[in-house]
């Protein structure tokens, strides 16, 4: 009989995780009940946010408990349907975890059309991240032809995006990451007007006044800490600032103190800082996901994957990402169809 293998948080990290925080674990796969859809999943994410939730802390989200199953979207195949808005052989995304099979009531489950584009999208450039980026620019910031953009963690999966959209609204998009091959990735595949590699750059405000001699505009902010320090001295007047992450300082073991004049730049140049979470514009994803399905198929936008095989690996392809390992979106494949 078929199992399911399933990883759970073993032990809360202290600093970056490790192999030992993660446990592989067997178990019977459950049936479907009334109403429920049995669901075998295809590709599993991993993203920055993840990392948050292994925390025993309050946050928008709870926690995972010790023992529990670690958390994540997920797209796949139903293999069994006892609700009629599913039938068996869709294909559908939801957050199902990182396991093999999960067995769901179908709420918060979106069906995904093979036909459109590779399921996998649906976890990338068609699902979170790409809603993310949508969002977090043009909700959040509404950034105007001529306008500068800086997007920090540049490469990732939201990041790529971010810019790219800047692009398609008239704006100059700057990156900033950690690689020249990210940066020439940024310049050379999806058209950003300048990046730098952080990890090669001593004088991040000198560097962002080269690249950005108008100032900047608009920033996009998934990493904090030093870089975002350096961006909110080039600020101009009027500038608006998305907080979408901070993943600078997610596996910290002491919370780093910021220079004071943080709130000072707000201050003098009249800026908006704002943080957001996707979930605030569900209401709205529909036409997001259409619109961005629209520019991906015009081919005004790109994206790359970064897939790792099988869900033994997943923990360390989730390490790998929040050391900035990845270029683009984080995927494990957990089962080829073919």
């Amino acid at each position: 009989m078929a199992t399911n293998r399933q990883i759970l948080l073993a032990a809360r990290p202290v600093g970056f995780p490790k192999d030992s925080d993660f446990n592989l674990v067997e178990s019977p796969i459950q049936k479907p009940g009334p109403g429920q859809i049995l669901v075998r999943s295809i590709y599993v994410s991993v993203d920055p946010y993840m990392r948050g939730r292994m925390n025993d802390v309050k946050s928008y989200a709870p926690p995972v408990q010790i023992g529990g199953l670690m958390g994540g979207g997920a797209v796949g195949r139903v293999l069994e349907s006892n609700n009629p808005a599913f039938e068996n052989g869709d294909i559908v995304t939801g957050m199902f975890g990182w396991q093999e099979y999960a067995v769901s009531d179908g709420k918060e489950v979106r069906k995904v059309d093979p036909a459109l584009a590779p399921i996998s999208t649906s976890l990338g450039i068609l699902g979170m991240p790409g809603l993310t980026a949508y969002f977090g620019l043009l909700e959040i910031c509404n950034p105007q032809p001529g306008e500068t953009v800086v997007v920090s963690g540049a490469a990732g999966a939201v990041g790529s995006l971010v810019g790219q959209i800047a692009k398609i609204k008239g704006c100059r998009a700057v990156g900033i990451a950690g690689g020249d091959d990210k940066v020439a990735y940024l310049t050379g595949e999806l058209g950003f007007d300048g990046a730098f590699n952080y990890k090669a750059v001593k004088d991040y405000v000198g560097k962002l006044q080269e690249l950005c001699p108008s100032g900047v505009d608009v920033y996009f902010d998934n990493v904090g800490g030093e870089i975002t320090d350096a961006v909110l001295r080039c600020i101009n007047t009027k500038a608006r600032l998305s907080i979408c992450g901070q993943i600078s300082q997610y596996n910290v073991e002491k919370l780093e103190m910021g220079p004071r004049m943080v709130l000072t730049s707000l201050l003098v140049k009249q800026a908006r800082a704002e943080g957001f979470l996707v979930f605030q514009f569900a209401d709205k994803y529909p036409q997001a996901l259409k619109q961005m399905a629209d520019w991906l198929r015009a081919g005004q936008l790109k994206y790359s994957e970064d897939i790792v095989e099988g869900i033994e690996n997943t923990p360390r392809a989730f390490m790998a990402m929040l050391n900035g390992g990845n270029t683009g979106k984080q995927l494990v494949r957990i089962w080829n169809e073919e």
